[in-house]
């Protein structure tokens, strides 16, 4: 026995047939059940197979690809420190698609690009110590004035337990920044008072700004203010008292 619905007159209602009168009577319901599949059919296959045809939107999307990557170079070139989040959030996509730019230009990570810069614009300014004992990135300075330097809280700068930086990271990136901005060769922490004034936690950015208030040539001391940022949010501060020679 075979159960089929059949139309008749606007309404669908099911009933049994032997395979006799099938062939007898419902051949015109047949036909338009046969119809109905095989449109069905042609409509699956059509979403489960794509058109190989290059569209408006393909070339559309290649175009944009190309104007991202031109506009990435020339973002770059004009800041190395822009981070991968925020170009992604600039040409609306998403972080991975920024990776995959960079890695089709050949453009390094942001780190290596903040150690190029700083090699290239620093290593010869700074007097007291060498470029690679600082702690943290250099990314501005000017002696005996003021400098910045930023350093990305990882793994190896946290507590296992509670995923918060040791303080001493962030001291040893405020006193570095400190000495390597006096415009002196010998120069060295006399005194220092510091505050720590909130956790910092792994993958946050510690930007630290240094600024000399005084200069005592006289008595070979110099004071430099250092405040430490967590985007706007001041996490710690310190006021170093250096004897230079």
């Amino acid at each position: 026995m075979l159960r089929f619905g059949t139309i008749w007159r606007g309404r669908a209602y099911s009933r049994e047939k032997s395979w006799t009168e099938l062939n007898d009577k419902p051949i015109a319901d047949c036909e338009i059940l046969r119809n109905i599949l095989q449109s069905v059919f042609k409509i699956y296959i059509l979403l489960l197979v794509p058109s190989h045809n290059t569209t408006d939107g393909d070339l559309q999307m290649r175009r944009n690809k190309k104007e991202r990557q031109q506009l990435l170079i020339e973002t770059i070139k004009q800041n190395p420190f822009v981070t991968d989040e925020e170009l992604a959030e600039r040409y609306s996509v998403s972080v991975q698609t920024i990776r995959l730019d960079r890695l089709e230009l050949s453009i390094p990570e942001l780190r290596e690009r903040i150690k190029s810069v700083a090699e290239k614009k620093f290593s010869d300014e700074i007097r007291a110590l060498p470029l690679d004992e600082i702690i943290g990135e250099v990314i501005d300075l000017n002696l005996d004035d003021n400098a910045i330097s930023i350093l990305d809280i990882n793994k190896e700068h946290v507590f296992k337990r509670n995923g918060i930086a040791r303080g001493h990271h962030l001291f040893a990136q405020a006193n570095s920044l400190a000495v390597a901005v006096i415009n002196d060769e010998l120069a060295l922490t006399a005194k220092a008072s510091i505050l720590f004034t909130r956790s910092v936690k792994e993958n946050e950015r510690v930007v630290a700004k240094a600024r000399v208030k005084s200069v005592d040539h006289t008595n070979d001391r110099s004071v430099v203010e250092v405040r430490s940022y967590v985007g706007n949010e001041l996490v710690f501060k310190g006021e170093f008292e250096m004897y230079r020679s």
